[in-house]
């Protein structure tokens, strides 16, 4: 029986649970990560490699790879944590904990890596407040596609009851430069450039339906309403996509247009 591996992110680290595909003789192992806060955790079946993204107050935000199926892991810290501050000031706990006082890439523009993502050989993370970052050495280092972060939407985002999180990565197998990433509260948005430009992709053909809605994040004039909490693409279609918010699901055959 082929082996099967489910990846689990949790608060207090990373867990693998393999079996196999008759679904007995589940193994747990884990944590790993030091215990950090895993939000994501994906994998490459091809190669065996497993990334987790995470963090938080204490730790700062930074992703984490295994290259040998979860045996070993290392970290890429991208922003600093209170444990930062603390070891600054208290040599005792900087050589405890082997804190070494290096720069990291992003300061403290963002808490916690939220959501990873694969596409045309990239890896893609998402962060908390809300930045799509990308990687093409396998998470070795970061830059943040500023064409998103500078949409002309950008001021208006509002943070959802978990913060202003880009949560989900959508690549299309069929396009390698199209791209789809949902954020709460501000939409979804589609790159048809590898990140370069965005559009937004939150309207609906069918106003009338969203009339009925009196949340306060409910659609108005024809759109979804911008707390969209998760986006998947159908299998074996580019386009199809599928929308979760407060008001249920949504199926757009387009790409999000409609």
């Amino acid at each position: 029986m082929t082996d099967l591996t489910i990846l689990v992110g949790t608060t207090k680290g990373a867990f693998l649970i393999t079996g196999d595909t008759r679904r007995e003789g589940w193994t747990v192992s884990g944590p790993f990560c030091d215990g950090w806060p895993i939000n994501h955790i994906i994998g490459d079946p091809a190669t065996g490699t497993i990334w987790a993204g995470g963090g938080g107050d204490w730790h700062g935000a930074g992703v984490w790879r295994s290259d040998d199926g979860g045996e070993s892991w290392a970290v890429t810290r991208l922003t600093k944590g209170q444990m930062d501050d603390w070891a600054a000031n208290d040599p005792d706990f900087a050589q405890m904990i082997g804190w070494t006082d290096t720069p990291l890439p992003f300061t403290d523009q963002f808490q916690q890596i939220w959501s990873l993502g694969l596409n045309d050989g990239k890896l893609y993370a998402g962060t908390k407040p809300a930045s799509l970052l990308v990687s093409t050495d396998r998470g070795d280092s970061f830059d943040r596609l500023d064409g998103l972060t500078g949409h002309p939407s950008a001021p208006s985002w509002n943070g959802g009851a978990a913060g202003l999180i880009l949560h989900s990565i959508v690549a299309d197998p069929t396009d390698r430069k199209r791209m789809w990433v949902g954020i709460s509260a501000a939409g979804v948005f589609q790159t048809e450039d590898g990140g370069e430009t965005w559009d937004r992709r939150n309207r609906l053909s069918n106003a009338e339906a969203c009339g009925q809605y009196h949340h306060p994040a409910a659609p108005r004039d024809g759109e979804v309403g911008h707390c969209v909490h998760n986006i998947v693409r159908a299998p074996g279609d580019g386009q199809l996509l599928y929308q979760q918010n407060h008001h249920g699901v949504w199926r757009s055959p387009d790409g999000g247009r409609s």
